[in-house]
């Protein structure tokens, strides 16, 4: 019983290894330096590929942006849909791959802590999806073979 209860705990946290990245939170002070580097405006749209417990959904969302979340351990993305409750429809967050999906129309700001191996692979999906003008903020990891427009110790800001 104790090893049925452990692996129904322990599955959602390793499974997400096959797609991204494991959760870890981001804290408040990383979410605000995101968000300024993004320097996007209310009402814009803002997509969190990977949005774990919605720390970084909830600073977009108090600056007015309209905000998408993509996140696959059922865990972290219930107590994420719990913890934005009082944004209403401001807030949207998904239990999918954010790989199998597109991009919400007019995306204009992406936020990502996605692991190394799969950076080349995200740049080539925002390539296809993003409009000119829209912008990536990856914390920790760097597209390869591609220039930054903006870093800030672990900020990387792409321009599309």
């Amino acid at each position: 019983m104790f090893l049925a209860l452990l692996s129904l705990l322990v599955l959602p946290f390793g499974f997400v290894l096959l797609y991204g990245a494991p959760y870890l939170p981001t804290r408040r002070a990383q979410a605000k330096q995101a968000l300024a580097m993004l320097d996007l405006k209310e009402g814009d749209i803002f997509v969190d590929l990977g949005s774990g417990d919605g720390a970084v959904l909830i600073e977009a969302a108090s600056r007015g942006l309209i905000c998408y979340g993509y996140e696959l351990n059922p865990f972290v993305w219930f107590i994420s849909k719990i913890r934005t409750l009082k944004f209403g429809n401001q807030v949207h967050i998904y239990c999918k791959n954010f790989w199998n999906v597109p991009l919400p129309k007019n995306t204009k700001g992406v936020f990502v802590f996605l692991l190394d191996k799969y950076m080349a692979r995200l740049d080539q999906k925002l390539a296809l999806e993003l409009k000119k003008g829209s912008a990536l903020l990856s914390y920790t990891f760097q597209i390869p073979g591609k220039k930054p427009a903006v870093s800030d110790k672990a900020m990387f800001l792409y321009k599309y």
